[in-house]
C-alpha cells in the first residue's frame, strides 16, 4: 500500500502543476491514452487481500458521445487466510501465498456531458482474467461494467476516475466480483476541433469624396402680399439651386395671375446676377379633369412662365427648358377633386422652376 500512496501523491502534484484551461470537450475522432493506478477489492470467497492495481487504456472516440477502448491491468496480492488447506477452484489457500492477476478487456464508453469540463460516463466490456498460480485450466472470461468521470485540466489532458466491477467467471460455474477503483490521467490526441470564433472587425468605410455644396433658395408665393420665404441650406456654394414655388393660376387657365407676375419681377434680379444660369420650368395642375387634359394644361402653364421671362429680357430661350407633370406630384393631397377651388386645388395649380448656376 505504501507504493500506491506514493504514486497517488506524485499524481496529485502533477495535476496541481498543470495550467488549467476553461475550454475542454470530448472530440470526435480523437485518441486517448490513460495510464492509471488504484485499488482492487476481491470477493471474500476468493480468499485474497485487497491490493494496489496498475494499468493503462487506449481509446478512440467515434463521436463525442461514443467511443471504444482496450485496456489491461495488473495486480499482485496475497492469500488472506493461510489456514485454509482446501484449494478449491476459484479459491486460494495454503501453501499458496503470492498471487498475480492480469485483466485484459475491450470496452464501450458513453459520455454523458461531452461538451462539459466535467464529463461523466458509463463503461461496459468483456475480456479475460489470468491468475498465477492458476485457479482454472485456462484464462477465465471476464465482464466489466462501471461508471466514471473525466475532469478536463487542459484542452488535451483530463483527470479520469473509474469504479468498475470485473466479473470473472467460467461458463456454468461460479462467478467472482472484483471491484476496482482507479484514478489516472487521460491524454487526448487529434480529433476535430470546433471552428474558432472569429471576431469580425468593423470594416472602415472610405471617406466620401468631397462634393460641391448646394445653396437652395425657395421663394414661396402662396397668396398675394405674402412675404417671400428664403431658406439657406448651405453657405459658400459652388452650385446654386434657386426654386420659385406656387406661382398660382386660375382654374383651367394658363395665364399668369397679376400677383404671380409681381413675384417673378421681384426675383428677376437673381436671374440677372447669374447670366450663365440655365432654368427648367415645371408646370402642375389640380386633380380636376382627365389626366391627358391636365398634362397639356401643365405644359401650357410652364410655357407661360417661360414666355414671361423671355419678354422681360431676363433670359434667352436657349437657357430655358420646360416640363409638365399634370396632376402628378401634387403639393397637397386633394381628397375631393370636384371641389375646384379648395385649398389643395389652389396649391396644386402652380409652376415650379429651378435656376442652376455653375
Amino acid at each position: 500500500m505504501k507504493s500506491i500512496c506514493r504514486a497517488v501523491m506524485i499524481l496529485a502534484v502533477f495535476v496541481l502543476l498543470l495550467p488549467l484551461s476553461a475550454r475542454a470537450e470530448i472530440r470526435a475522432g480523437s485518441f486517448e491514452v490513460n495510464p492509471y493506478i488504484g485499488v482492487n477489492f476481491f470477493e471474500s470467497s476468493q480468499n485474497l487481500n485487497s491490493a494496489p492495481v496498475i494499468g493503462a487504456r487506449l481509446g478512440y472516440n467515434f463521436t463525442k458521445y461514443f467511443g471504444v477502448e482496450i485496456g489491461g491491468q495488473f495486480l499482485r496480492t496475497n492469500v488472506n487466510d493461510k489456514t485454509k488447506m482446501d484449494n478449491t477452484e476459484g479459491q486460494f489457500g495454503y501453501p499458496m501465498d503470492r498471487v498475480d492477476l492480469y485483466f485484459y478487456h475491450i470496452d464501450a464508453i458513453v459520455h454523458i456531458l461531452p461538451d462539459s469540463r466535467f464529463t461523466p460516463f458509463i463503461v461496459a466490456g468483456f475480456g479475460g482474467a489470468h491468475y498465477s498460480p492458476t485457479i482454472s485450466t485456462r484464462d477465465m472470461a471476464a465482464f466489466n461494467v462501471g461508471v466514471g468521470a473525466k475532469f478536463s485540466l487542459t484542452e488535451n489532458i483530463a483527470l479520469r476516475v473509474d469504479i468498475q466491477d470485473y466479473i470473472v467467471t467460467e461458463i456454468m460455474q461460479e462467478t467472482y466480483h472484483n471491484i476496482s477503483v482507479t484514478a489516472g490521467i487521460a491524454f487526448s490526441f487529434g480529433g476535430s476541433k470546433p471552428a474558432p470564433v472569429v471576431k469580425r472587425e468593423p470594416i472602415a468605410e472610405p471617406a466620401p469624396a468631397p462634393v460641391a455644396k448646394e445653396k437652395v433658395v425657395i421663394v414661396v408665393a402662396s397668396e398675394p402680399k405674402l412675404e417671400e420665404k428664403v431658406v439657406v441650406a448651405a453657405a459658400e456654394p459652388k452650385i446654386i439651386i434657386l426654386a420659385f414655388e406656387d406661382i398660382h393660376f386660375d382654374f383651367d387657365k394658363s395665364t399668369l395671375k397679376p400677383e404671380a407676375q409681381i413675384i417673378l419681377k421681384r426675383n428677376i434680379q437673381i436671374l440677372k446676377d447669374n447670366p450663365k444660369a440655365k432654368i427648367r420650368v415645371a408646370g402642375y395642375t389640380s386633380a380636376s379633369g382627365t389626366g391627358e387634359y391636365n398634362q397639356k394644361l401643365s405644359e401650357r402653364r410652364a410655357k407661360a412662365v417661360q414666355e414671361f421671362l423671355i419678354n422681360e429680357g431676363v433670359i434667352t430661350p436657349d437657357r430655358l427648358s420646360t416640363i409638365g407633370y399634370g396632376e402628378t406630384h401634387p403639393a397637397m393631397y386633394e381628397a375631393a377633386p370636384k371641389e375646384l377651388y379648395s385649398e389643395a386645388a389652389k396649391a396644386n395649380m402652380r409652376v415650379l422652376f429651378e435656376i442652376i448656376v455653375k
